[in-house]
């Protein structure tokens, strides 16, 4: 099934050939889809993934990254790859088993680094763009009875860098209403340790089952995915993150299973995969009805 979905390629005069495109993941498949955001000229370019879940685009660069949960969710051979925006000059960024299962994944370019999740790992990772110096900033547990505990499972990452914030998911058991998102630096804190920093704080508790999120930086909105049960799974939520409402807004409903989320706040759109493997767009508000904008072919 698609597991998680597609940053919207940004406008960029010197790589006009990338304005307008999505990027989509097909988990079973092993594939990463290019299309129009209506769906329209949809091109396998890359083949062979291992169980691909997370991807980020560079178009200044003309990259895309990826995450591979590894041949298996039990093993430790999670890894991250790099290829062209046509799928060629495929590079492996992160080697096997550096990350157990690396989830989603953010780029900050300015700074030069990947940030992600790593689900059976417990931690929030991050590393150069060349793969270079990986650390890891937050660990929740460690070992195999830890990781029977799927309250802490790390999922969905969002970064801040003007902030120097992270948000991050843990989404608990299916159906759980124990999934929780959390807000740190985005440094650990001096004479700290990633299993032990005082600067942790929960952002919002008590969700069916929170995946994956992006940060509406200029409006200073952070959405989220949720594939736990209605009312308030199956659907993408919103909330301020100045002035943090007591409960978010549901601005999506519907999904089977909501994954992946990508924001054009330029364009005022949001993009949504879910786990029956279809795309949808909308507007960020919810207003109107979200279209379906790719399906089949994509499970």
């Amino acid at each position: 099934m698609t597991d998680t979905l597609v940053p919207q390629a940004r406008p960029d005069a010197s790589r006009s050939a990338a304005v307008g495109r999505l990027f989509v993941l097909e988990v079973s498949g092993g594939r990463i889809h290019s299309m129009n955001p209506d769906g329209s000229d949809r091109k396998v370019i890359v083949t062979g993934c291992e169980l691909p879940d997370g991807i980020a685009i560079d178009v200044a660069a003309g990259h895309i990254y990826w995450t591979n949960m590894g041949t298996s969710v039990a093993v430790n051979d999670g890894s991250i790859e790099r290829a062209d925006l046509d799928g060629s000059n495929r590079k492996l960024v992160v080697a096997r088993s550096a990350t157990f299962t690396p989830k989603q994944i953010q780029l900050d370019k300015e700074n030069g680094k990947l940030y992600w999740c790593d689900r059976e790992g417990m931690r929030v990772m991050r590393c150069n763009l060349d793969g270079t110096q990986i650390e890891t900033l937050v660990e929740t547990g460690r070992g195999d009875v830890d990781r029977r505990d799927q309250t802490r499972w790390c999922v969905g990452i969002a970064i801040d860098p003007k902030r120097g914030q992270i948000y991050w998911t843990q989404k608990g058991p299916d159906n759980g209403e124990l999934g929780r998102i959390f807000r740190a630096g985005i440094d650990l804190p001096s004479g700290e340790s990633p299993d032990e920093r005082t600067d942790i704080e929960v952002f919002y508790d008590r969700l069916p089952e929170p995946i994956d999120l992006e940060l509406d930086l200029e409006n200073r909105v952070l959405y989220w995915t949720d594939r736990g049960d209605p009312p308030r799974g199956n659907t993408v939520n919103r909330a301020s993150i100045e002035v943090k409402p007591q409960a978010p807004d549901i601005v999506l409903t519907h999904l089977m299973e909501g994954i992946g989320i990508a924001l054009d706040v330029a364009g005022d759109r949001m993009f949504v995969t879910d786990l029956g493997g279809s795309v949808y767009a909308g507007r960020l508000d919810g207003s109107g009805n979200a279209r379906r904008v790719g399906q089949g072919g994509l499970h």
